[in-house]
This record gives structure tokens, sequence and C-alpha cells, in this order.
């Protein structure tokens, strides 16, 4: 139930930056926008363990930094397979786009869901 919230939340917030940055990141409707959160939820599981491996030394040096750009290769992989139907423009947006949705996912996670999970337990 929680990775289903989780891809509703992506796909929310892949439609609210599709409208704001509409020069840099297009998206053809809402379906093509959850089809993206499912598929960017599979590579977090799949891809993104192996490029933190690999890049573990870079990201130690940097102090978890590097994470944004692994980040952003998961999301231009996205953008890869997704077609047309999702376009980032770049990889500096790319970059752009996964410090913000990292932001908004940390706010929502703190402010929403992690309050709700408490008071479930009372």
């Amino acid at each position: 139930m929680r990775w289903l919230i989780g891809c509703i939340i992506n796909a929310v917030l892949f439609m609210a930056l599709s409208g704001y940055f509409h020069d840099s990141f297009y998206l053809s409707g809402f379906s093509a926008a959850l089809q993206a959160s499912i598929l960017l939820s599979i590579l977090n599981v799949l891809v993104r363990p192996l490029l933190i491996l690999f890049t573990l030394p870079v990201t130690i040096l940097t102090m978890g930094f590097f994470l944004f750009v692994i980040n952003a290769i998961t999301l231009e992989l996205t953008d890869y397979l997704m077609g047309s139907t999702f376009e980032i423009d770049g990889f500096g947006m790319a970059l752009f786009f996964a410090v913000l949705m990292s932001l908004v996912n940390l706010v929502i996670q703190k402010t929403i869901l992690e309050p709700s999970r408490y008071s479930k337990k009372k």
C-alpha cells in the first residue's frame, strides 16, 4: 500500500513539474505520469543499488551529494524508456528535478505519512 501511495505522489509531482516547467519537462497526461512513476520505482529497486555500489567512493567523498546525480540518472533512464510521452530536457534539468523531488518527498514523508503512521499505533 505504501508503494502505491508513493507512486501516486510521484505521479502528481510529475504533473505539477510538467505544468510549472512546461518548456523543460513534457508529459502527455496523468497515465504517462503514473507509468513513469511506476517505472522510476522499478528502476530505483533494480538499478539504483548497483549505481550506488559502483559509485560508493565518490558518494562518500561528496558526503552523499552524489546520490542526487544517481537520482538524476534514474530519471534520465525513465525518460529514455518512456519514449515521447515523458521528456526531460537535458541532464541539468534531470538533476534539478531529482533534488526538487527529493525535497518534496521528504516534506510529504515528514508531515503527512509519518504522523499518520504514529497516530494509528496509539
